[in-house]
């Protein structure tokens, strides 16, 4: 019997590098992230790409960032990478607490958007997509609802909430100065 071919990995996941580590040729990034790092908030939900519970956000050396499925896509694709995931969003002191979560999770909380909140880090993760994308293009005022729509309607949440997701990312959106363009 032979043993599993790995192959070393490394890369960098909110901000800290990672690896190199001996890591299993095939091995999904979900799994890595589980396994590997501790890392669970990303959620393994339909196995299949389609519903995002497991995005994380690959970040590019010009700036700009987008969402990347975990349960499809090989550990290997991220090697020389820079990814966040669901934990890396909140600010933390030296220890290690978190002191403030980012905008889109504070307003997720406040207006109470999840009920059983498996699909929530995929959200956090498309959301703080597309705020950062539309620090670099704002958008007409008249064109927040259609664009809310269009970046995160192939997230699929089973308890519906959706209504309470899309309030809480307009609601980011139009209070935070920059995101819309002025007429």
């Amino acid at each position: 019997m032979t043993g599993l071919t790995t192959q070393p990995l490394s890369l960098t996941i909110n901000g800290k590098a990672v690896g190199p580590m001996a890591v299993p040729e095939g091995l999904m990034m979900i799994d890595f992230l589980h396994e590997y790092l501790s890392l669970t908030g990303s959620r393994l939900g339909c196995g299949q790409g389609v519903c995002r519970a497991c995005v994380v956000i690959l970040d590019h050396d010009d700036g700009t960032s987008e969402e990347r499925r975990t349960c499809i896509t090989g550990a290997h694709f991220f090697a020389g990478k820079k990814v966040r995931t669901v934990e890396g969003h909140a600010q933390r002191n030296e220890k290690g607490e978190v002191v403030a979560l980012s905008p889109i999770q504070q307003k997720f909380l406040d207006h109470f958007s999840f009920q059983c909140g498996y699909c929530t880090p995929g959200f956090v993760n498309g959301a703080t997509v597309l705020v950062e994308r539309l620090k670099r293009q704002p958008i007409a005022r008249d064109k927040v609802e259609e664009t809310i729509t269009e970046a995160l309607d192939e997230h699929i949440c089973r308890c519906t909430g959706y209504v309470r997701y899309y309030s809480a990312v307009k609601e980011v959106i139009l209070s935070t100065p920059g995101l819309i363009k002025e007429s």
